[in-house]
């Protein structure tokens, strides 16, 4: 992927024809009704900032902030509705004790589909995610779903998040077959402290046509210097906690390895002149596989800092840093596969160019 430079160099996304930004504007802080993010007058300004650099690609969810993110939303795009390309997500539950409020049915979705559309106060949703693979609807009802709503003008492109690769091959593979709308884009977690999605889902998204759309590529902001040793505990590890940083470490990234990747991310930071942000949002942005990043801000200081990633070049001894301190292991069949024997056998000795 080439270095961008400037939120108006445009991407393709995925297999479809539609131009989006190479920094995407993520709407989870907008609202403080989780006890943690932006209100409407800095959430309109973060949203101006993006919007004035030449940002188009909105991204936001049905239940974030328990629907407080798509009102605002609604508001703050009202005059710039037609420059923007928006994306939501279905699938989480958004009535406690109803189960048909969540999952990926039909009926869930459809219900979710609506009321994106009234919070958002807007005719189409351009681009509806499904927010995690629910373990219980079938690929068929999904994608037959999906496609119903395209039909109806209701959605314009379709993507997944959160789903095990095999089974977002399946569904990509029964859309084609089926003459269904395919997913375009793919949402998934990706930072320099959770590599491990590039054994499966990017290769998958490179060949199956998604751009890929990372979130939290901030490490939840353990790349940022944040968290220190001093924030490590069993606690925080065994918990539950609705605080920002116990949600961090509910997620397992708040570990002694993260903070040693967060270090070499402090010392290239030091060695450029840029942000930690800024760094990881770089290192990221030059995986072919991505499109766009979702930056999430709860400040327009932190918004405007990740919007200067797009100005920070990495050198070949910085990436191969970055890379050594935060390399996934191994897993089969690769581990097996990428054997020197194993690879003269496959090849019967024999160089071969791949494609």
């Amino acid at each position: 992927m080439p270095h961008a430079t400037s939120l108006d160099t445009y991407r393709l996304l995925g297999r479809s024809g539609l131009r989006v930004s190479p920094l995407s504007l993520g709407t989870m802080t907008f609202g403080n009704d989780w006890g943690w993010g932006a209100d409407e007058s800095e959430a309109g300004r973060i949203l101006d900032a993006y919007v004035d650099r030449g940002g188009n690609f909105i991204d936001t969810a049905v239940n974030y902030t328990g629907g407080t993110a798509e009102r605002i939303l609604s508001r703050l795009i009202a005059d710039k509705r037609e420059r923007i390309v928006l994306a939501t997500k279905f699938t989480m539950a958004r009535d406690p004790g109803n189960p048909n409020s969540g999952g990926n049915h039909r009926l869930n979705l459809v219900r979710s589909v609506e009321a994106s559309l009234r919070q958002l106060d807007t005719d189409r949703i351009d681009l509806l995610y499904v927010h995690a693979w629910d373990f219980t609807t079938s690929p068929e009802e999904i994608m037959r779903a999906l496609d119903d709503l395209v039909r109806a003008g209701k959605v314009l492109y379709v993507g997944i998040c959160n789903t095990p690769a095999w089974r977002i091959a399946q569904m990509q593979t029964l859309a084609d077959l089926r003459g269904w709308s395919p997913f375009v884009a793919l949402q998934i977690e990706y930072s320099l402290v959770e590599r491990t999605v590039e054994h499966e889902l990017m290769p998958m998204a490179q060949a199956l046509g998604m751009g890929v759309l990372p979130w939290s590529p901030l490490g939840g902001g353990i790349l940022t210097g944040k968290y220190s040793k001093a924030d490590l505990s069993d606690e925080n590890e065994a918990g539950v906690s609705s605080e920002r940083k116990g949600i961090i470490a509910s997620t397992g990234h708040l570990t002694e390895r993260a903070l040693g990747i967060a270090d070499v991310v402090g010392e290239i930071a030091a060695e450029t002149g840029a942000s930690r942000s800024q760094v990881a949002l770089a290192w990221t942005l030059r995986h072919p596989a991505v499109v766009s990043p979702i930056m999430g801000a709860r400040t327009l200081a932190q918004a405007e800092d990740n919007l200067d990633a797009l100005d920070v070049a990495l050198n070949d001894e910085h990436l191969a840093r970055l890379d050594e301190a935060s390399a996934p292991a191994p897993i089969f069949p690769g581990r097996f596969t990428d054997r020197p024997m194993v690879q003269q056998l496959i090849s019967g000795g024999a160089t071969i160019r791949a494609r």
